[in-house]
């Protein structure tokens, strides 16, 4: 580990203190008068490639840094009405001044091309056009297909493989990182570029002061007032399909609103534009995507590893709403309101068959085959209201957001077991579930400006009450696989859990500011205060009666946290450096109110982090990052009493000598590099990673069966480390000739883990490659391509047991259009899965036709799909678990065949 460290280090220091030449001087013109933006490039001789480039700025100044191994080199300059200059330098470091002739051209014609990618600074810009072909319609559809730019399955964006910050458009953030709607619904007719905003730091006033790891975007319209947005209507059948997509926006220099509907029931989750996707900075405050607490759960299908539209089967309604508006006459101030209401119901079934290894930690089970089948329906209920009063101006920052979530949840289930085992009839239980929660947050942070200090003041605030209440029926299904106190009494089990948590943080810190130095000195206190109350109740002849034995909790977890830190933040032009150094002084209490259980953890850490960027040679930024931290568990992670977990699994979080001071703690350190290669002149860009992180834990997770696939869950005291390493490339590159966009990239994990099965302490290791590919092409006036593919290989040990298993799949989908005229477009779609071990795979090939007829004049679509054309109604994989000893096989219920006619169209 040492060694691999030390060699990334050499490296990198080698390339940035011996590679590294810069060339500096001043541009003027013939009389002397500085020339503002000349360009200065430097070339090998006899390569028509530009190693860096520069632009003089009004001083006439430039300055141009770049690695070759030549010995001489080519620096040209360029500029307006001016003769152009070629000299041959060395490949070294020097100041040189030039004196440009003045060269008077008359024009005769005059074409503007667009440049497909141009950098500025910390910007770079891309050319949207250039990247679409004749099938996009929306933003999201296109940025899929530009260099360095990634969209996840759930809409996250990634540019060089991290998470952006923020996602404006014409520089504000109406969103609020809950940007899936505009990506989606925004017609990318009405973007004239899409801007990189590297190392963003979101707050004005910190700018100059604070750096940033992250990037964001900023989505550049063609005009300053747009009127715009998307519709669909659709119609379908098997069975009875419709969709509906309304999506009106408003982009003004004053305002900004987008009004969002969509309904369907062919397989779109569309309720997922209403998740948080970005968080901007710690400087802003504390958002987050709140998350029901889950006590209890029905037994649940799974789900397949193919895109949704082809497994969910739902009937969704999701509607929402967001306003920015400056409501002063001083523009810097700016009001936001976001709400939104999801109503969804989700229908899934998946059929499990696993077999288990004649080994004898499998007790009971070694030998055997058990099959279980589980069907759902999910119906939820969600609502949210945001309200966001911000000023962010380089003289001062405020920003308090007010939120409030409302879920009314409720879940069914049906699952069946086969034991196959003749004398054993197949079981078979009915769960029911009903899960109201709310949650009410409030943040606040401002940044007051003093002297030439800067004084931050944060505050937040979280209260969220969860209620769960789940049956299940009949009571035999559970005793078939629990220990409970009296099997074989009860018809049906009830579990109920209520649980609040009430959370207040509060900091104030004042930057001092020197050069480029800011030190930031911060001292705060984070409080949080938890109560579960839960009982497991038997219901006979209908009545219900409280367990008795351990099936009730009432316990309290609290902690207070005062802490200091200092934060060390260096930024100029090339260099960005954070050091902060937060001590962290923990006190934690545990309280079973029922059990007589108290444990008290106090504990003074330090928990440092540290990051650090440098720009060099133009076009490539080296990273290096590392932290420490610990984790001292949370609400929820001990309780004395029994939870039914699910229908199948009883938990007790219950440590046998938690009164001598086991209470759980780990200790995780993370350490990771990261090389970036970005040149917008050739259009490549590429980045390799490294990464290795350890946890060190005093306790560790048990699993007990009982007789079947259901068991006891708890925890063990017992020190375990873990660790994690994964070496990363991926690179990317555009051709504009050939309209081409090609990206590949290799992950290689290393990783360890330990747990406790039916009395046996395993180590597992497992070592994952991933290999993905990304192809764009539309060269052809009447053809566009687009395939993806991603391949995983999977070797898992168990360490304890000596045994491994070998796994492998791939995925791939290509989509195809052709366009025989300006009015139709033809797609092929194809999807394919599979799946493979112990000598079993599983394909699952699916394909889908289109056709589109387009009215130009009126930019409006109709387009027939046949979805699934073979009609092809399970899909199944396999799967080894080398901890528990056994090979599962799952099969899924999809959507079948089916038909959609749909008219699209833009509002304006």
């Amino acid at each position: 580990m040492k060694k691999i460290l030390s060699l990334l280090f050499a490296l990198a220091f080698s390339l940035i203190v011996f590679a590294q030449k810069t060339v500096t001087g001043i541009i003027t013109d013939a009389d002397g008068k500085a020339l503002a933006s000349a360009s200065v490039t430097i070339e090998e001789p006899g390569k028509n490639a530009i190693l860096a480039y520069g632009i003089s700025n009004a001083k006439g100044e430039y300055k141009v840094s770049f690695t070759s191994a030549e010995s001489n080199l080519d620096l040209k300059i360029k500029a307006f009405n001016q003769k152009p200059i070629t000299q041959s330098i060395k490949n070294d470091d020097q100041k040189l001044n030039f004196s440009l002739d003045s060269q008077a051209t008359e024009i005769q014609e005059v074409r503007l091309k667009t440049k497909l990618i141009t950098k500025k600074g910390d910007t770079i810009s891309y050319d949207l056009k250039s990247f679409e072909n004749k099938n996009d319609r929306t933003l999201a559809d296109v940025l899929k297909k530009i260099p360095g730019i990634e969209v996840n399955k759930d809409g996250t964006v990634l540019y060089q493989g991290e998470a952006i910050n923020k996602f404006y458009v014409n520089g504000k953030d109406l969103m609020e990182g809950g940007y899936g709607t505009i990506n989606n619904s925004l017609p990318k007719d009405a973007v004239s570029k899409v801007e990189v905003l590297e190392n963003h730091q979101p707050v004005s006033i910190l700018r100059d002061k604070v750096p940033s790891e992250q990037a964001a975007l900023n989505i550049k319209l063609k005009k300053s007032v747009t009127m715009t947005g998307r519709g669909e209507i659709g119609a379908g059948f098997s069975p009875l399909l419709w969709n509906v997509k309304l999506t009106p926006m408003f982009f003004g220099q004053k305002n900004q609103w987008v009004i969002n509907y969509k309904a369907n029931n062919n397989g779109e989750s569309v309720e997922k534009e209403g998740n948080l996707l970005s968080f901007g900075s710690r400087w802003e405050g504390r958002r987050s995507q709140t998350t029901q607490k889950s006590w209890t759960s029905v037994e649940t299908a799974g789900i397949p590893d193919v895109p949704e539209k082809r497994y969910l089967l739902n009937n969704v309604h999701f509607v929402s709403a967001n306003l920015l508006t400056s409501p002063f006459k001083n523009k810097e101030w700016e009001l936001k309101a976001n709400v939104n209401y999801t109503n969804n119901d989700i229908e899934r079934d998946s059929h499990t068959k696993t077999a288990y290894d004649n080994i004898e930690a499998n007790g009971d089970l070694a030998g055997r085959t058990l099959e279980q089948s589980r069907s759902n329906d999910f119906y939820t209920n969600a609502a949210k209201a945001e309200l966001i009063f911000t000023k962010n101006a380089k003289k001062g920052f405020f920003k308090n957001t007010t939120t409030w979530n409302g879920f009314w949840n409720a879940d069914r289930g049906l699952s069946s077991l086969d034991t196959n085992i003749t004398t054993q009839p197949n079981i078979f239980g009915n769960q029911s579930l009903e899960s109201p929660s709310g949650s009410f947050q409030n943040s606040l942070s401002t940044i007051i400006p003093w002297k030439d200090k800067l004084i931050n003041v944060m505050s937040y605030v979280k209260y969220q009450k969860d209620k769960q209440t789940m049956e299940v029926n009949p009571g035999s299904y559970t005793d078939y696989f629990t220990s409970l106190s009296s099997p074989g009494l009860y018809d049906t089990y009830r579990q109920a859990a209520l649980s609040e948590t009430l959370e207040v943080n509060h900091s104030a810190s004042v930057g001092f500011t020197f050069k480029k130095l800011t030190i930031i000195p911060e001292i705060g206190i984070n409080m949080n205060f938890n109560n579960l109350k839960s009982v497991l109740s038997g219901s006979s002849n209908g009545n219900y009666y409280t367990l008795a034995g351990n099936y009730q909790n009432d316990v309290d977890w609290n902690e207070l946290t005062p802490y200091t830190q200092v934060s060390l933040n260096y930024k100029s032009d090339k260099l960005n450096m954070n050091l902060t150094l937060p001590v962290n002084y923990y006190s934690i209490k545990y309280q079973d109110n029922l059990y007589n259980q108290l444990a008290d953890k106090t504990k003074t850490a330090l928990e440092p982090t540290f990051f650090a960027s440098y720009d060099f040679a133009s076009f490539f930024k080296y990273w290096v990052f590392a932290n420490q931290s610990y984790d001292f568990g949370n609400f929820g992670f001990l309780y004395g009493g029994n939870i039914l977990s699910s229908a199948g699994n009883i938990s007790r979080r219950y440590v046998s000598d938690l009164n001598n001071s086991k209470m759980p703690e780990y200790l995780s350190r993370n350490i990771g590099t990261r090389l970036e290669y970005r040149n917008p002149l050739n259009n490549l860009f590429f980045n390799v990673r490294y990464n290795y992180g350890t946890v060190k834990r005093n306790i560790a997770e048990t699993f007990d069966t009982e007789g079947g696939i259901g068991g006891t869950i708890g925890i063990e005291a017992l020190e375990n480390s873990t660790r994690s390493q994964s070496e990363s490339a991926e690179i990317g590159k555009y051709f504009p000739k050939f309209k081409s966009n090609i990206s590949t990239s290799f992950t290689n994990t290393d990783a360890n883990s330990f747990s406790f099965f039916n009395g046996n302490f395993i180590e597992s290791k497992n070592n994952i490659q991933t290999w993905t590919a990304k192809f764009n092409n539309a060269y052809f006036s009447w053809l566009s391509v687009d395939y993806n593919i991603s391949m995983n290989w999977r070797n898992s040990k168990n360490a304890t047991q000596s045994t491994s298993q070998k796994s492998s799949g791939w995925n791939h989908n290509l989509s195809a259009y052709i366009y025989p005229s300006e009015n139709h477009t033809f797609g092929f779609n194809w999807d394919n899965s599979v799946t493979s071990t112990q000598g079993n795979t599983y394909k699952n090939p699916f394909y889908d036709i289109s056709y589109q007829y387009t009215w130009v004049k009126r930019k409006i679509d109709f387009e027939f799909k046949w979805l699934n054309i073979t009609n092809k109604k399970v899909y199944e994989t396999v799967a080894v678990n080398i901890d528990r000893g056994n090979t599962v096989t799952q099969s899924y219920k999809i959507r079948p065949s089916q038909f959609m006619f749909t008219v699209k169209f833009n509002f304006k």
